[in-house]
């Protein structure tokens, strides 16, 4: 089978890899319908840290199952599933309170032990744990209904992530953080789903505004640092917002978060740190500020986005603005490395 391969800064191949296969009762085996490209695969591609060569990347994808273990009963061959990207064992102590992230068998797609997404097949564990059906099988949806179940694998459960940690409810007032495909779905789903009444999107990027608004964002803010503390100050009387979402990750965009969010405010941060941030504990505590910060616990929240796609009512797919095949993956690090692309969709 072929899948991509890490070689080294600035260096990714797609090549032959061995055929996964059913390991374990609870596996199962997974040709992938459409895989993509994340931020965070950036890291290694430009050199933010090393990863061993050859090997394999990607951890978003939904696909067809093929091959199941005697033990698994939700999933069969045939069905189409949206996988999480980051699994669970689904039966302990972290897993039944909704924290996949921190079960002690927690694993991701291409993060050494596991196999990438962006190849044709790998092996899931724990399939039954996490593994969602995408009901009516493949046939049942066009290109962007499976543009809408891929973006549910990472982008649109961590940028709601964000906002639910942000505090975001029925009414709110958020300011987002970031323009890329998780502050999109941040946008999102702090209106499609939360149900805020106004959202502030910070954003240089024409297209990225556009789509911003597209998704519901009220107002965009054109600026960075000062400027932008001070053009969010003014939209909100000189308060500020009571839920920010950080979905960057520099110390420049927690500093913005923490410029524009109002007193007695929440900052929910979803944005995986390039360098550590400095915070002054201090400040948070005289301005009576919430911080709160996670890997999104995907599973947690998969089942009830896939109902929402399947009915009409969410549709994140236009975070993807390229789709290219998996022997051009080269081309999509690329561009999303250019920032020619928010984020890029492989077609095995």
């Amino acid at each position: 089978m072929r899948a991509a391969l890490y070689l080294d800064a600035g260096d990714v191949v797609v090549d032959d890899v061995p055929d996964p296969a059913v390991q374990l009762p609870s596996d199962a085996v997974v040709r992938v319908v459409r895989s993509c490209v994340c931020g965070s695969d950036l890291w290694a591609y430009r050199d933010t840290f090393k990863r061993e060569p050859r090997s394999r990347l990607g951890h978003e994808f939904i696909g067809l199952v093929e091959e199941v273990g005697s033990e698994v009963t939700r999933v069969r061959p045939g069905d189409l599933v949206v996988a999480p990207f980051s699994y669970g064992c689904g039966a302990c102590w972290w897993c039944l309170r909704g924290l996949p992230t921190s079960c002690p068998d927690n694993g991701t797609w291409g993060s050494g032990r596991d196999d990438g997404a962006q190849g044709e097949i790998l092996r899931v564990p724990f399939a039954d744990a996490n593994l969602v059906v995408a009901p009516g099988g493949l046939e049942a949806y066009d290109d962007a209904g499976l543009l809408d179940l891929l973006a549910l694998t990472d982008v649109m459960a961590t940028g709601l992530h964000g906002a639910t940690m942000a505090g975001v409810t029925s009414g709110s007032t958020v300011v987002v953080v970031g323009d890329g495909a998780v502050g999109q779905c941040a946008v999102l789903g702090s209106v499609n789903v939360l149900g805020a009444e106004r959202v502030i999107l910070l954003s240089r990027n024409p297209a990225r505004q556009e789509l911003g608004r597209r998704f519901g964002a009220a107002e965009v803010v054109a600026v960075r640092g000062e400027e932008a503390k001070e053009a969010v100050l003014d939209l909100t009387d000189g308060h500020g917002a009571p839920a920010v979402v950080e979905a960057v990750g520099t110390p420049e965009s927690w500093q913005t978060a923490l410029d524009v969010v109002c007193d007695g405010g929440q900052v929910g941060a979803v944005g995986v740190p390039h360098t550590a941030p400095t915070i002054a504990t201090m400040p948070l505590l005289g301005r009576n500020l919430g911080v709160r910060v996670g890997i999104a616990p995907v599973g947690h929240y998969l089942p009830d986005l896939v109902d929402r796609v399947v009915a009409g009512t969410l549709a994140p797919g236009p975070v993807f603005d390229l789709t290219l095949p998996l022997e051009q993956t080269p081309e999509a690090y690329a561009a999303m490395d250019r920032r020619e692309a928010i984020k890029v969709a492989l077609v095995p």
